[in-house]
């Protein structure tokens, strides 16, 4: 896989945690950057398959919807 470097800023002491977690953990800074950032993003992302359902089911419940707004 292939790699890019990147550049931004973050607080000093959320800095420090890291290196300090890297050591404890005996891994380097851009393997936990990397895999806080794949989980984050995998967090954040809603599937298609998800939206697909939601979208199911408020057409399925569209009179339901409209009596409970009453």
């Amino acid at each position: 896989m292939s790699t890019i470097k990147i550049s931004s800023k973050v607080e000093s002491v959320v800095w420090e945690d890291l290196k300090a977690l890297a050591k404890e953990s005996h891994q380097n800074v851009s393997g936990l950057l990397t895999e806080a950032i794949s989980d984050y993003v995998r967090r954040r992302r809603v599937r298609p398959v998800v939206l697909d359902h939601l979208a199911d089911s408020m057409s399925e419940n569209e009179e339901l919807g409209k009596l409970l707004a009453k």
